[in-house]
């Protein structure tokens, strides 16, 4: 069995590696093409190119790096149908994955996979008939999505997010983390999340760095500790040199890969609260029980077209999946300095009022059930016949 898998970013490298695994695990012969990061590289696949060339988000953000990109939307969709598998799986990065899945499927019967729902149901629901048109079925991480892919004829599974099933930090392994940095005595110790992209990191860093220098004026036992992805670690090393107070950054290049992993994990149960970029990092943080403001912006421009699209109140997937607005959010023009400040505040003085909403949003996506990339696996399969 062949299969062309294709991933751009982080958070879809990880889904790509536990979907590989699972696939290896129910059909050991399978065969792997496509481009991943070092989750999916681990499990066999040789990337045809950098992944993060993927990773850029915002409509102004992509128009630089526009004719670069359309090269290699035509390239992969060439090597799909060259390679002829029996099944592409594009996970996430719907601007670049369905772009390949289109020309695809106008120049080859290729059966189309595509890995996390478009997110109708927070902007641009249009997006579903038109994904329609290239893409034969969906793996959807949440359980409110299928209904919105069915009606545009698609087959859709409800696979469960990999966030409800990740082992977590035990407390031993907290404490020595805590002891391995020095954190032992931090009151309290803040998780900083500025992206994982360059433009996020670009964009969020200066106002997130100014937040904490303001916090931790009157706070003598603050701490802050940062899990940077690899692909970025070192542009987050360079602009955490001019934040006025400096956090530790985990720096996962060069270590081994669960090594990596299993550090950031124990910053996540380590840390009383965080301050995170808007995303799938909320869900890690409520798997790890951290209490977080959630902030986000984008370029001027992007802002300014892509609010006129948004038919929700509210980008966080825990208040999504509970249908509260437990977490609170900074987001678009109200992301300041002030703003900012004043909701890590909030949180600061009584963290608790989430952790419910976090319990709940886990056990609705898969706590305690079979793991997300083995029922992706098992439905891909399923669907195949």
């Amino acid at each position: 069995m062949r299969v062309f898998v294709v991933a751009g970013e982080p958070s879809g490298d990880a889904l790509g590696g536990a979907l590989m695994a699972g696939l290896k695990t129910l059909a050991p012969d399978v065969e792997f093409a496509g481009i991943g990061g070092p989750q999916m590289q681990a499990h066999g696949l040789t990337s045809r190119f950098d992944m993060s060339e993927l990773s850029v988000m915002g409509i102004a953000e992509v128009l630089p790096k526009y004719f670069h990109l359309k090269r290699r939307i035509a390239e992969t969709a060439q090597a799909v149908i060259d390679t002829k598998p029996d099944v592409l799986i594009t996970i996430d990065s719907p601007d670049f994955s369905l772009r390949v899945a289109k020309l695809v499927k106008a120049g080859s019967d290729v059966r189309t996979v595509h890995y996390v729902a478009p997110t109708v149901w927070a902007w641009r629901p249009g997006r579903a008939k038109k994904m329609a048109a290239m893409i034969d079925h969906v793996l959807a991480l949440f359980p409110f999505e299928p209904p919105y892919m069915i009606a545009e004829g698609m087959a859709c599974d409800f696979v469960g997010h990999p966030a409800a099933t990740v082992p977590q930090a035990s407390d031993t392994q907290v404490a020595d983390f805590r002891s391995k940095y020095g954190l032992e005595g931090a009151e309290p110790l803040i998780l900083v999340l500025p992206g994982s992209r360059r433009g996020e990191i670009a964009r969020m860093g200066p106002v997130f760095g100014e937040t904490l220098g303001k916090l931790a004026a009157n706070r003598p036992g603050m701490r802050m500790i940062l899990p940077a992805a690899e692909a970025v670690a070192g542009l987050v090393q360079e602009q955490v040199k001019d934040w006025p107070v400096q956090p530790v950054v985990l720096d996962p290049r060069g270590m081994e890969l669960q090594a990596g992993l299993a550090e950031k994990r124990a910053a996540f149960r380590a840390a009383d609260v965080a301050l995170a970029t808007s995303g799938t990092v909320a869900l890690e943080l409520a798997a790890a029980g951290t209490p977080m403001v959630s902030a986000f912006d984008l370029h001027w421009l992007s802002r300014a077209i892509i609010s006129r699209m948004v038919t929700t109140d509210t980008g966080s997937l825990i208040n999504h999946v509970t249908d509260s607005r437990v977490v609170p959010e900074v987001i678009g023009k109200d992301f300041t300095v002030p703003n900012v400040v004043a909701a890590m505040e909030t949180l600061l003085a009584d963290p608790s009022g989430e952790l419910a909403a976090m319990n709940e949003t886990m056990d609705k996506l898969g706590r305690g059930g079979e793991a997300p990339g083995l029922r992706a696996a098992r439905a891909v399969l399923a669907r195949m016949g």
